[in-house]
C-alpha cells in the first residue's frame, strides 16, 4: 500500500493568514547593564584623576620636558638605542635560529655544543658579560688573523682599538639575545605538526627548503608573541650599557639631569621615548603576526588601522584583493571538470615496484614481516586489511618515510634509500633520498597540506623548488589539475577555508604536480563526500591509463573492485593473499580473507 497525499487541495483547508503588526514606529529601549556602566565610570574616574595629577602638578616640570625632548643630545642617544636594538635583534635572532636548528640536530656533538652555549649565556648576568667584553683587551692584547697553529700571519690589531664600547655593547647584547631567542625558536619548531615534515619530505623538498619554507613560517605563530617580548625587553635593556659609558638614551638623560638636577622631567623624557618605541614595536608585532597567521583562520580579522578608520568614519575601507596570477588563472573556473586535458606527453613513464623481504618493527612490535611483492608498471594495486595490519607502514616504506629493518625496495630497478656499487650497498644521505622521492608521490590520509600556503602555492611548491618546472609552467599545470578535481575556483583559498573533501582533492593535485612514476594513496576517499567519490575514481582510473603506477591503501571494497588491477590482503604485518579483484573479493582462498570480507561486505 502506497501512502500518497493530494497537495493540490491543501489551499482549501489553510487557516486565514494572521494580521501582521507594524513595529516600525515602536520606540526601542536598549538592555541596561549596571555593572558595565559603573565599571566604565570607575575607569573614567581613574583616568581623569591620573591626568589631572600629572598635568597640574608643577613638579613634573613639563616645560623642562619640552625643552629637552627633541634636544640634540637626547636624539643622538635615542639613535644609538635604536641602532643597538635593531642590530642586536638581527644578529641575536640569526644566531638564535642557528642555535635552535643545532639543538634539534641529530648530531649529538652539535646539539650538545648548542645546549652548552645556551646554558652558559643564560647563566651569566648581562652586566657581567658586558664588563668582560669591555675588558677583553686585558686577556687578549691583540687580535691576530692567520692560519692557526702556524707562523702564517695576515694581520694583527690591538684588541682595544677593535672592541670599542659600542662594539662591546653590540656583541654582548647579541650573544645574550641569541641564547634566549634560540629557545623561543626551538619551541616554535617543535610546535609544528610532524605530518608537515613528512609531507615536505614526501614531496622531495630539500632540508633547507623544509626548514625555511614549511617549518619556520608555521613556527612563527608560536615564536612571535614571546619573540617580540624579547625584542621589547632588549630595547629597554640597552639602558644597561651605561656601565660602558656609552651615551645611549638612558645614559644621556643621566648626564643631563646630573648637570641641571631636573631628575623627574629628564626621566620622563626617557620614559616617553621608550613608550614610543614600545608602541611602534607593538604595531609591527600586530602586522607581522597577521602576516604569518595566513591560513590559520577561516575569516582573519581586519588590520587594526582598518578597524580604526571604520569606527572613526563609519565606512569600511576596501580590502586589498588577494593576489591572483591573472595571466595564467583567469579561465581556471571556466574549465570543466569533464575536460581531462592534463598534457599526458609530459608525464614520466610508469615505474615498477619490487618489495623484497621487507620487515619493520617498532620496538618489540613487528608491523611488517617478510613482505614480498612485485607491482607492475602502470598497474593499480589496492591494499586491503584490518586496522593495524601494516598497510600504511608498507606504503611509507616505499618512499622511505619509514626505513626498513630488513629487505629492499626498488622503483624501476633503482633501490630506494641505497646506492649500489659492485656488490656493496651504501645508504643514501637524506638530500639524495629527497631527490629520489620526487619519483614517488604520496597522498596522505590526513592531507598534510601546508596551512600557511594557498592552494596554488601548495601545488607549485615542489615542482618549482625541485627545478622540474618554471613558475609559469607550474601555475599552468596547477590550474589544469585543480580543474580536473573540481576546484578551479579555490586556487587562492587556504586549506582551512576548504572542507575535508576539498582538502583531499588538493592533496591529490599536489602529488600529481610532480608527475611521479609511482603514486601512493593512503585512504584517498576517506574524507570525500559520496557524490565526489565517483569523480576521484575517474581521475585515478585515467591516471592508470596515462602513465602512473598507483598503490592504494583503502577500506572501501567497492572502490578496490572498480579501480584495482590487483588486490592485496594484509593481516598481522604479512601479505595473506594477492590476486585479481574478482578472485580475491569473490572467491578468496584464505580463511582469514574470507572472514574479513564477510564483516565488511
Amino acid at each position: 500500500m502506497a501512502i500518497t497525499a493530494d497537495y493540490s487541495a491543501t489551499h482549501s483547508v489553510q487557516p486565514p493568514a494572521a494580521t501582521t503588526e507594524d513595529y516600525t514606529h515602536y520606540r526601542i529601549v536598549k538592555a541596561r547593564y549596571p555593572a558595565r556602566f559603573f565599571g566604565t565610570l570607575f575607569a573614567a574616574l581613574i583616568i581623569a584623576v591620573t591626568l589631572q595629577s600629572i598635568l597640574t602638578n608643577p613638579k613634573w616640570g613639563w616645560n623642562v620636558f619640552a625643552e629637552w625632548f627633541f634636544s640634540a643630545p637626547v636624539l643622538a642617544g635615542l639613535a644609538r638605542t635604536l641602532l643597538l636594538t635593531l642590530l642586536a635583534t638581527i644578529l641575536g635572532f640569526a644566531l638564535g635560529t642557528a642555535l635552535a636548528l643545532a639543538r634539534v640536530s641529530k648530531s649529538p656533538l652539535l646539539s650538545g655544543l648548542s645546549w652548552a652555549y645556551i646554558w652558559l649565556l643564560r647563566s651569566i648576568p648581562l652586566i657581567v658579560l658586558l664588563l668582560i667584553l669591555n675588558n677583553l683587551g686585558y686577556l687578549y692584547a691583540t687580535v691576530r688573523i692567520g692560519v692557526p697553529y702556524t707562523d702564517i700571519l695576515f694581520a694583527e690589531y690591538p684588541t682595544i682599538s677593535i672592541l670599542s664600547p659600542f662594539a662591546a655593547a653590540l656583541i654582548g647584547l647579541s650573544l645574550n639575545q641569541a641564547a634566549f631567542s634560540s629557545e623561543i625558536i626551538r619551541g616554535g619548531i617543535l610546535s609544528v605538526d610532524q605530518g608537515q615534515l613528512e609531507a615536505a619530505a614526501a614531496l622531495g623538498l630539500s632540508r633547507r627548503r623544509q626548514a625555511f619554507r614549511i617549518v619556520l613560517p608555521q613556527a612563527m605563530r608560536t615564536i612571535l608573541p614571546t619573540g617580540f617580548n624579547e625584542i621589547i625587553g632588549l630595547a629597554k635593556g640597552t639602558s644597561i650599557v651605561y656601565v660602558l659609558a656609552l651615551p645611549e638614551l638612558f645614559y644621556t638623560v643621566q648626564v643631563i639631569y646630573r648637570r641641571n638636577l631636573e631628575v623627574i622631567p629628564l626621566l620622563m623624557v626617557a620614559t616617553v621615548w621608550y613608550l614610543i618605541i614600545l608602541t611602534v614595536l607593538s604595531v609591527a608585532q600586530h602586522y607581522i603576526e597577521r602576516h604569518f597567521s595566513k591560513g590559520a583562520l577561516r575569516n582573519p580579522p581586519a588590520p587594526i588601522f582598518r578597524k580604526l578608520f571604520r569606527r572613526l568614519f563609519g565606512a569600511p575601507i576596501l580590502a586589498r584583493p588577494q593576489s591572483v596570477p591573472v595571466s595564467s588563472l583567469q579561465n581556471a573556473a571556466a574549465v570543466k571538470t569533464s575536460d581531462r586535458s592534463i598534457p599526458l606527453a609530459s608525464w614520466r613513464a610508469p615505474g615498477s615496484v619490487k618489495i623484497q623481504g621487507v620487515s619493520k618493527s617498532f620496538g618489540q612490535l613487528k608491523v611488517l614481516d617478510d613482505i614480498r611483492l612485485d607491482i607492475k608498471a602502470g598497474s593499480v594495486t589496492a591494499i586491503l586489511g584490518p586496522s593495524g595490519s601494516g598497510k600504511s607502514t608498507l606504503l611509507r616504506t616505499i618512499n622511505h618515510l619509514e626505513r626498513v629493518d630488513d629487505g629492499f625496495i626498488t622503483v624501476d630497478n633503482e633501490l630506494v634509500g641505497y646506492r649500489k656499487s659492485g656488490r656493496t650497498l651504501y645508504e643514501l644521505k637524506e638530500k639524495d633520498i629527497l631527490k629520489r622521492r620526487a619519483d614517488i608521490g604520496m597522498v596522505f590520509q590526513s592531507f598534510n597540506l601546508f596551512p600557511h600556503l594557498t592552494v596554488l602555492e601548495n601545488i607549485i611548491e615542489a615542482p618549482v623548488s625541485l627545478g622540474q618546472l618554471t613558475r609559469p609552467e607550474a601555475i599552468s599545470l596547477a590550474r589544469e589539475l585543480l580543474a580536473r578535481v573540481g576546484l578551479g575556483d579555490k586556487i587562492n583559498a587556504y586549506p582551512r577555508q576548504l572542507s575535508g573533501g576539498q582538502q583531499q582533492r588538493v592533496a591529490i593535485a599536489r602529488a600529481l604536480a610532480l608527475r611521479p612514476k609511482v603514486l601512493l594513496f593512503d585512504e584517498p576517499t576517506s574524507a570525500l563526500d559520496p557524490e565526489l567519490v565517483g569523480e576521484v575514481l575517474d581521475v585515478i582510473k585515467e591516471l592508470a591509463r596515462s602513465g602512473t603506477t598507483l598503490i592504494i591503501v583503502t577500506h572501501e571494497i567497492g572502490f578496490a573492485r572498480e579501480v584495482a588491477d590487483t588486490v592485496i590482503f594484509m593481516d598481522g604485518g604479512r601479505v595473506i593473499e594477492t590476486g585479481a579483484p574478482e578472485q580475491i573479493l569473490n572467491r578468496p582462498r584464505n580463511a582469514r580473507t574470507s572472514e574479513f570480507l564477510a564483516k565488511v561486505l
